[in-house]
């Protein structure tokens, strides 16, 4: 029992922290990237207090619901956003055996439970009672069906390589020399997952020069805030699934203990490269979105596969 209350405080602090951490590093990487002043400032030395400065200026708004919105879906939409990426972050080991819930199928239920996430943004587009938030969550839908495929399909390859479902069983299966066999799967991987988050320059959904910030245009205060937390959790849920599945999760030089901080490192590194990515390229057209998907993606994913299942029967 009290093994089962460490991991579950565990996760709840992680899941806490970690998204801040990701907020924080995003303001000061912007703003060293594109020579940004505010976020250097709030609180003095190199701006630390911007994080709390925005938190404060969220819980000053006040929390409207547009008179034409369905109440239920419009408030219950920000935390069917947040919630499954908790559930993510709990069977997402960092170490051997310092996991929230070790799964035999983590993988499948890691994709599983992200997919219900984007069901926040539909929630959020349908009960907002604004067309241009509707349009927002159709092209979540729209977004999730072309990107879904070869998000699974990557992942599904990575399977195939370490011959488990198990999380943890495809880290301890890793090795080095996947770095090369997999890194077509990586990269599809790493692009349909920024997609599944709608992070630029997939943001298309919420485009706030084109649809007004798309599903959340009628949010404010603290559910806009939450479905902000939400993204930051989300990259964090693929930082960490790519460390596991691509980059050997807690491998590296030193004895094993201290494999949880190559765990975080990688997370941190592949963080790092989520905003890097939004900084340095322009959004995608509709038509570009879709072609992208099913014209590269796609058949790199299905090929990838094939190379994995040849290489798993030869070698």
């Amino acid at each position: 029992m009290l093994e089962f209350v460490v991991r579950v405080v565990g996760v709840l602090v992680a899941f806490l922290v970690a998204p801040l951490l990701v907020g924080q590093a995003e303001h000061k990487v912007m703003a060293h990237m594109q020579s940004r002043l505010g976020p250097m400032y709030a609180g003095g030395f190199h701006g630390w207090a911007q994080l709390v400065a925005d938190g404060v200026k969220f819980v000053q708004k006040e929390s409207v619901v547009p008179t034409a919105a369905d109440k239920r879906v419009f408030e219950w939409a920000p935390v069917v956003a947040i919630l499954p990426y908790l559930a993510a972050l709990a069977a997402i080991p960092l170490a051997p055996g310092v996991v929230g819930a070790d799964l035999d199928s983590g993988l499948f239920f890691v994709l599983a439970v992200m997919s219900i996430g984007v069901l926040g943004s539909l929630m959020a587009g349908w009960g907002s009672g604004n067309k241009y938030s509707l349009l927002g969550g159709l092209r979540v839908a729209a977004q999730l069906m072309s990107y879904e495929l070869p998000f699974v399909l990557s992942a599904a390859s990575v399977a195939v390589a370490a011959g488990s479902l198990s999380l943890t069983g495809i880290a301890h299966a890793w090795n080095p020399w996947w770095l090369l066999w997999q890194l077509p799967g990586m990269v599809v991987f790493f692009i349909a997952g920024l997609a599944e988050l709608q992070r630029p320059p997939f943001d298309m959904p919420v485009a706030d020069s084109e649809v007004i910030f798309g599903p959340y245009t009628e949010y404010t205060g603290l559910r806009f805030a939450m479905f902000l937390l939400a993204e930051y959790a989300g990259i964090v849920v693929l930082a960490g699934l790519t460390t596991v599945l691509f980059l050997g999760g807690w491998s590296g030089p030193g004895p094993e203990s201290i494999g949880w901080i190559w765990t975080l490192l990688k997370v941190a590194l592949v963080s790092v490269v989520v905003i890097w990515v939004r900084v340095s390229f322009p959004r995608m057209r509709a038509d570009q979105l879709q072609k992208l998907a099913w014209q590269g993606l796609v058949p790199v994913a299905l090929l990838q596969l094939a190379l994995t299942g040849v290489g798993v029967v030869l070698f």
